[in-house]
């Protein structure tokens, strides 16, 4: 059957587009090392006709189709076994950039620096930043909703699109490329596909928003002793600023300390380390805000010292160190994109990716450390968080690694967070890896919902089949 599926699509796309044998190795891992692939052949196709008539043949021979962009997925969304993989890394123009409008068409194979690149042109800013910004792709931030360091102040993927282009399940394609922001006419498909990972169909092309550069931003690494005291900055910046805040990052002494043993080569941003430091970036637009004063200092830079000089003076903080150049700034924010490095860098591990009301985030914490020894008394824990939303990425390193062992962990958080009004997947999408925590976590109703509308738009079930749905 596979021999017949790729002899079509070298018809379809061109032999050079269809890659089996050696040529799939690059396609058969992925980046946690956890999860590894057996495609019968991966299809290169090169827009999104060529992407529906590829959907086509395997529906012709049966043969599953999973979606893969950039491949800096965590959840194992982009796995097979016998199945083609569907690359769209030659979907990757930049359609039309509508600066009036502050929208970009593009299509799911743009990677997301390229597209930021191309908005900064502009005078603009696409607001989906995060570590593997330099190798994910649109599609793929669609297809998990990725979120990331600026969701504080501009929502998840979700948030950002207006538009998708959508292949489905029997080749059809499914146009809701408009660039409105109010649309009420009948059901709101488009979100249907957000978040989806590929289980639905294929994301060939999006209208993303785009909002003005900032012009100026103000970065600061701060210590203070205890999550409660860094909601209360959180909303005192949020007030005393106007809602200028882009990022609100923690990091706690635990990390800080694998950063260094990890990274000696970095300068500690606290000495001693803090029991907790917050990474803070606000960022403006106004002239009011961005226009250097006679003595060279920024008025958004002066308004983020005074906040904090306030805040150490009520004793919420007790150290603060704000970057004075571009330099500072991005070694600041280097210390916070190696998160992924540090966490993956022990085994055993387990990775998990939760959300809480902000409210929630200090109790999770402290309940889940209090019970964890129960389970395991030799694990230990990182924590690493978008704060100012709620996500935190806690890893833990557990003391053997059986399966079943993992699993009664992950179950255990999975209560903390769910008796916290939380969820288990903030982020990174559902994948292989949290579908037991859906089987368990996830509304029953909402669940049989999510399998009628599986069944309806790919009866075949051959959209990245195994995923997402318990």
């Amino acid at each position: 059957m596979s021999d017949a599926l790729i002899q079509d699509l070298r018809a379809l796309i061109g032999a050079p587009h269809v890659l089996i044998g050696a040529d799939l190795a690059p396609y058969c891992g992925d980046w946690t090392g956890h999860y590894t692939s057996a495609p019968c052949a991966v299809a290169r196709p090169a827009d999104t006709a060529q992407v529906s008539a590829v959907v086509q043949a395997c529906a012709r021979h049966g043969v599953p189709v999973v979606p893969v962009g950039g491949r800096t997925g965590l959840v194992g969304g982009a796995m097979t076994t016998g199945g083609l993989m569907l690359s769209l890394e030659r979907l990757n123009r930049i359609r039309d950039i509508r600066t009036e409008a502050r929208v970009a068409v593009v299509e799911a194979g743009v990677i997301l620096a390229a597209l930021q690149d191309a908005a900064a042109d502009h005078g603009l800013y696409f607001p989906l930043w995060f570590g593997a910004r330099g190798s994910a792709m649109v599609g793929g931030a669609l297809s998990t909703n990725a979120g990331g360091s600026n969701v504080l102040r501009y929502g998840s993927t979700r948030a950002l699109c207006l538009g998708l282009e959508v292949v489905l399940a029997d080749g059809q394609v499914l146009n809701l490329m408009g660039a409105l922001h109010k649309d009420n006419s009948g059901y709101d498909l488009r979100d249907l596909f957000i978040g989806a990972e590929g289980t639905l169909g294929v994301i060939t092309a999006a209208v993303m928003k785009l909002v003005p550069a900032a012009q100026a931003h103000a970065t600061a690494m701060v210590a203070l002793d205890n999550l409660p005291a860094a909601l209360t900055l959180l909303n005192r910046l949020q007030g005393e600023t106007g809602g200028l805040v882009e990022a609100f990052e923690y990091m706690p002494e635990s990390y800080l300390r694998r950063l260094a043993e990890a990274r000696p080569d970095l300068d500690p941003p606290f000495t001693p380390r803090p029991a907790i430091a917050l990474l803070v970036e606000l960022g403006a637009t106004a002239p009011r805000d961005c226009a250097a004063e006679p003595d060279g200092s920024l008025p958004l830079t002066s308004l983020l010292e005074t906040v904090l000089a306030g805040a150490l003076e009520d004793g919420l903080i007790h150290d603060a160190h704000i970057a004075r150049n571009e330099a500072q700034r991005r070694a600041m924010w280097h210390r916070r994109e190696l998160a992924a490095e540090v966490s993956f860098a022990r085994k055993p591990l387990i990775d998990t990716d939760i959300a809480l009301p902000l409210d929630a985030v200090a109790p999770l914490l402290e309940r889940f450390e209090a019970r964890l020894p129960d389970l395991d008394a030799g694990a230990e824990t990182l924590a690493i968080a978008h704060l100012g939303d709620g996500n935190i990425h806690l890893t833990i390193f557990p003391s053997h690694d059986a399966p079943d062992h993992a699993d009664r962990i992950v179950a255990l958080l999975e209560h903390e967070v769910q008796t916290l009004g939380g969820t288990f997947s903030a982020e990174h999408g559902v994948g292989l890896s949290k579908k037991a925590s859906m089987a368990r976590r996830k509304d029953p109703v909402a669940l049989a919902v999510m399998r009628q509308i599986k069944q309806a738009l790919d009866p075949q079930n051959l959209m990245n089949p195994g995923k997402v749905l318990p």
